[in-house]
């Protein structure tokens, strides 16, 4: 019997045009008085402009401006970053990060290397279990689910929920609160979701989208993860009240080179263009060129774009559906009035212990985010009331005076602004920052 030879493919061929023309990244504090430039050269390749502005998210940095350009093989991208101070990047290991990951040792494992804390999956943050959780939001369904997890001796290491059209998303990093490793017994697994569903599903209609529990599987950014979430549950399809001021989004198709031009003028706020490029990455939509600008509390960022099978969006159906998703992306983040940053020992049922607190207050959580650094847990909570509305300050302040005694506690409100188009006119920003979510005040002070 004749012999099949399969012909030979070297695994190292994918990344041969990498080795042959490696990406380079620079640094430069001397070109521009007010920011810092981040240039990256590279070859061009799906998703890599989302890489690179996760990574520079990730670290917290603002971009103020950005030019990007990728037709063709080759991908040229110039970005103006701040820290979150506004200062220029100076910090060395802030640096050496930049040029380790986008350059040439790392870059073609961007994706990878992001700052622990950040990524979903069983193997992501070592010895922990990740768990995804979508469901209809409501007051207090955070404290039943924290509860749910202490009672069955599971210890929350860190987490993030984000809340938009009335459906709540939530990954949550959890360990045995005994040997502080990764729960896989399925038995125990198994009761863990059928609990946690009972508690998601105690609100939801018959004519409502069904609330799930899953242990998540693989690696995705975590607030990739969380856009993803609410995307699949078709979160932009209702019609809710938002905070902050509408964003303007046209879409227009450039027909001498071919493209769709996507033109946002919004609000400016921190991670942004990571959202924008989230939702657009996610819908298999290729970013050719753009172009990124902010002034004062206004931000302007444009968007050339193709399909992945290289069709514009022509059909209105297709715009329209495009538009509602950007929207959605640029709300699901924002937040209004009362944040609660919240800083302790770390142990078992912290998160159940607060979140009670806050729901006996009569307090209704639109965005969590906890983070574990040593032995000190750091908690942010934005807050509303029961009904949606803005808490009043005697609220607040009854709630200092009961966590206060037990915890660090760090108050912020960010006062609603006006039009920015108005405050551009006015040429003030007042009432308006650019604010840091995880790593926060209270964090830096945990920090060597």
């Amino acid at each position: 019997m004749a012999k099949v030879y399969w012909p030979y493919f070297d695994p190292e061929y994918e990344n041969l045009s990498t080795r042959i023309n490696p990406p380079s990244v620079s640094i430069d504090n001397t070109s521009c008085k007010e920011c810092t430039l981040v240039k990256v050269d590279s070859m061009n390749k799906p998703g890599i402009l989302l890489e690179v502005v996760q990574v520079l998210t990730d670290l917290d940095l603002t971009i103020t401006k950005a030019y990007i350009s990728s037709d063709g093989g080759w991908f040229m991208d110039v970005f103006h970053v701040t820290d979150q101070q506004g200062n220029k990047v100076t910090d060395s290991k802030t640096i050496d990060y930049i040029e380790k990951v986008l350059g040439p040792k790392g870059y073609a494992s961007a994706s990878q290397n992001t700052w622990p804390g950040k990524r979903v999956g069983v193997h992501s943050l070592g010895d922990h279990t990740s768990i995804e959780i979508i469901a209809r939001d409501r007051p207090g369904l955070l404290s039943e689910v924290s509860a749910v997890l202490a009672d069955l001796h599971f210890n929350v290491v860190a987490a993030e929920a984000w809340t938009h059209n009335r459906r709540i998303a939530c990954v949550l990093y959890v360990n045995d609160n005994e040997t502080s490793r990764a729960v896989d017994d399925p038995q125990r697994l198994a009761t863990m979701e059928e609990q946690l569903n009972l508690v998601l599903r105690g609100c939801e209609q018959e004519d409502e989208k069904l609330a799930r529990t899953s242990l998540s599987i693989g690696s995705t950014h975590v607030d990739r993860r969380l856009h993803q979430m609410l995307f699949a549950d078709r979160d932009y399809e209702a019609v809710a009240k938002v905070d902050g001021s509408v964003p303007k989004i046209t879409i227009e198709n450039c027909e001498e080179k071919d493209y769709s031009v996507i033109n946002v003028s919004c609000e400016d706020r921190a991670k942004l263009m990571f959202d924008i490029v989230c939702t657009l990455t996610d819908m298999q939509y290729i970013v050719f060129h753009a172009t990124i600008t902010s002034s004062g509390p206004h931000a302007s960022q444009e968007y050339f774009i193709r399909h992945k099978d290289g069709c514009t969006l022509d059909s209105e159906g297709e715009k329209e559906r495009v538009i509602k998703c950007l929207e959605a992306a640029i709300h699901r983040r924002v937040s209004e009035g009362w944040s609660l940053e919240l800083c302790a020992k770390d142990r078992v049922g912290l998160l159940s212990e607060v979140t009670k607190i806050l729901r006996e207050h009569g307090l209704s959580v639109t965005r969590a985010g906890v983070t574990t650094v040593g032995e000190q847990a750091v908690n942010v909570f934005y807050v509303r009331d029961a009904s949606g509305n803005p808490v009043d300050v005697k609220t607040i302040e009854a709630l200092r005076g009961e966590i206060g005694h037990s915890m660090m506690i760090n108050v912020k409100n960010k006062v609603p602004s006006k039009r920015w188009k108005e405050e551009g006119q006015a040429g003030a920003g007042r009432g308006w920052a650019k604010t840091s979510f995880f790593f926060g005040n209270l964090l830096e002070k945990l920090l060597p």
